[in-house]
């Protein structure tokens, strides 16, 4: 058959995102990649540059993801297929443009691990990402914060006169377009895909991309590398090259041979091919391979400890086998970031397809020969030259004007081409995308003045023209608390603060005063904090009074700032306050996760830990708990000492006692690294 493109709609059992959290996202999130690099390590020297080339210091402009649950319900999502008639793949393009299923019609095997649900988790930047397929992650070190947004996709025409599927988007990070254009050649095993991600500014601005593909983890599952060593990242936080495949008494090239989650970053040789195999007991599974741009190759693991299992069963639903993830990205690890040029472009292509390896050898004792066996068998599926020779083929297809849209992302880039006149051929960024959010910058754009929407300020633009645009602007509510955030994304708090107070004295409502309170935590001011986080909530409660029955959007703005400020104001020694603040919601809410730890936080500071423990005994799910956050373990035992310290000192006697009379619940284990 005729490689085709073609739409569909795929029925999953998916909990509702909901919507995004009102707070601007002024903090950077939880670091889970801040590394302590042992005085022994002795990096390479391009390596330590990039990890310390221009880290996010937060993810404005966009904002957390953090509205959805763990209800899930039978859900029509929008698909696109490409076929062949030897692989299908499936395109989920509202959800990141993640490749949901690659399946081999001659052998009738899915190749990646499918998830059967759509189950938001906190693994994202933003917040809200789900697991399974193939994903691409642009942006900066983590998961991409458009892991769950629509991209835009089209039918484009393809190198050997076929139709390909684009997908681009404007990601807001770090101000670049990106596309991913997905082919099969006709009678082809193997899916290609073209990556280009394109500066179109006049300075040079950090690029991160991996591509993760999600593999089922089988008790007998290896992976399989051109590599002697690696780079162990664990959730210690500590980065250190170690031996391949043997490390600290285990064979690590299987996922389920290790007891904690962890990352191996592969030293790839120069002049290797860059390639990266799971194969399963019987020597067949999924082969990643590409130009040599894309050099770096990793292996993510869950672990076979209990906390790894438990993130397993979370992210999907009870009897679903487990997974592991094997990545590709233009670094050797994911902590670091590349400069890319004004006006220049990284671009490569990569190939997904099925391999089948003599068993035995794989399996072996014989790392050279069993990574040898794979080389030798992508060598006969997939020639290294054939795979260059398409990459050359790509590149002037990559201008290729769409033929016919399939999906539509979002407006930003259309912001950004009308802003700048940009001319991007082959991703176009139509004014017809624009939309409510990017209307008041447009206003800006064409009047020089950004209007008020209402109680709640609209989403942000904070690169710097916007800024330059803002500081010209006449002074109003939204240009001043806007220009705080341009400015506090700029890294000058101070200039941030001041625009801030003057919003304040433009009746900007609540949200100044949580930046500012914000400010006030960072700079480690927590009394002062406290004070603006119980202003912030006093100022929404007003608002939301005066909305009426009926308003939304001062209701939501309230609940998070209330979420926010009880830890705050708990950490000031206010705990009447913050008990007062929590009682004060709607009795939904506080049946919400997030609601019923803050309860018992509450409580615990009150004296009463073992209402405290009544409350964890009674159950309750955080849908939002984020990747290596341990705050439910730590206040499981901080009630635990209490109970046993009766009124007394908490000692580290109370605390061993706490940890061996008090286990953690299997449903609280979340810990990423050994207790």
């Amino acid at each position: 058959m005729a490689t085709s493109v073609r739409r569909t709609t795929l029925t999953l059992p998916a909990a509702p995102l909901g919507p995004d959290n009102p707070l601007p996202a002024l903090r950077a999130g939880h670091d889970l990649h801040r590394i302590e690099v042992p005085q022994d390590a002795e990096l390479p020297a391009d390596m330590a540059r990039q990890i310390g080339y221009r880290p996010l210091r937060t993810i404005l402009p966009t904002r957390m993801r953090d509205g959805y649950g763990r209800t899930r319900r039978s859900t029509d999502l929008d698909a696109l297929v490409i076929e062949n008639d030897r692989l299908r793949a499936t395109v989920l393009p509202g959800l990141g443009g993640r490749v949901h299923s690659l399946y081999h019609k001659p052998t009738g095997r899915e190749l990646l691990y499918r998830n059967p649900v759509v189950q938001p988790a906190a693994f994202a930047l933003n917040g809200a990402w789900f697991s399974g397929g193939i994903e691409w992650n642009v942006g900066a070190t983590g998961h991409t914060t458009l892991a769950c947004a629509p991209l835009h996709a089209a039918r484009v025409p393809a190198p050997d006169g076929g139709e390909m599927l684009r997908l681009w988007e404007w990601e807001r990070l770090r101000d670049l377009p990106f596309q991913v254009d997905l082919w099969l050649p006709e009678g082809s095993d193997f899916l290609y895909v073209g990556v280009r991600i394109r500066n179109p500014h006049h300075h040079a601005v950090p690029v991160y991309w991996w591509s993760n593909i999600a593999v089922p983890e089988a008790a007998g599952s290896r992976v399989l590398v051109p590599a002697d060593e690696a780079w162990h990242f664990g959730y210690e936080r500590t980065l250190r090259r170690v031996p391949v495949p043997e490390y600290d008494g285990a064979d690590r090239t299987y996922p389920l041979r290790s007891e904690f989650p962890a990352d191996y970053f592969y030293e790839v040789p120069d002049g290797a091919r860059r390639w990266i195999a799971s194969l399963d007991e019987d020597g067949r599974g999924l082969v990643q391979t590409s130009t040599d741009a894309l050099r770096g190759r990793k292996l993510f693991l869950w672990g076979a400890g209990r906390a790894g299992r438990r993130w397993q069963q979370w992210l999907t639903e009870p009897g679903t086998g487990g997974y592991a993830e094997i990545q590709a990205g233009l670094a050797r690890t994911q902590l670091e970031h590349l400069p890319l040029d004004g006006g220049g472009a990284f671009s490569w292509l990569e190939a997904y397809g099925p391999l089948t390896a003599d068993p035995a050898t794989v399996h072996g004792t014989d790392w050279a020969a069993a990574r040898g066996a794979v080389a030798t068998r992508l060598a006969e599926a997939l020639p290294r030259a054939r795979v260059d020779a398409a990459y050359a083929a790509w590149l002037p297809y990559a201008d290729q004007e769409p033929k016919e849209s399939l999906a539509t992302g979002s407006g930003w880039g259309a912001l950004e081409a009308a802003r700048a006149g940009l001319d991007l051929p082959g991703t176009p960024f139509d004014a017809a995308t624009l939309g409510p959010e990017q209307e008041p910058w447009l206003t800006l754009l064409r009047t020089g003045d950004l209007p008020a929407r209402g109680p709640v300020p609209g989403a942000a633009s904070t690169a710097a023209p916007w800024r330059d645009l803002l500081e010209s602007a006449p002074p109003g509510p939204a240009t001043e608390y806007h220009l705080g955030l341009a400015q506090w994304h700029a890294g000058d708090r101070a200039q941030a603060v001041r625009s801030w107070e003057r919003a304040l004295r433009h009746d900007a409502g609540a949200l100044p005063l949580y930046c500012l309170a914000v400010a006030e935590s960072m700079a480690g001011e927590p009394v002062r904090a406290a004070d603006r986080y119980a202003e912030a909530c006093a100022a929404a409660a007003e608002a939301a009074a005066a909305e009426g029955p009926d308003g939304r959007a001062g209701r939501a703005v309230h609940s998070a700032l209330v979420r926010e400020a009880v830890p705050a104001l708990l950490a000031a020694g206010r705990t009447e306050h913050a008990a007062e603040l929590l009682a004060g919601l709607p009795q939904a809410e506080l049946a919400d996760g997030r609601c019923r730890l803050l309860t018992a936080q509450v409580l615990l500071a009150q004296g009463r830990p073992a209402e405290a423990r009544a409350v964890f005994e009674a159950g309750f799910e955080l849908a939002g708990l984020r990747e290596g956050d341990e705050t439910l373990s730590d206040t499981w035992y901080a009630i635990a000492e209490r109970l046993l310290a009766a009124g007394g000192p908490v000692t580290d006697r109370v605390r061993a006692r706490a940890r061996s009379e008090h286990p953690l619940p299997g449903r609280y284990e979340y810990r990423m690294r050994p207790a």
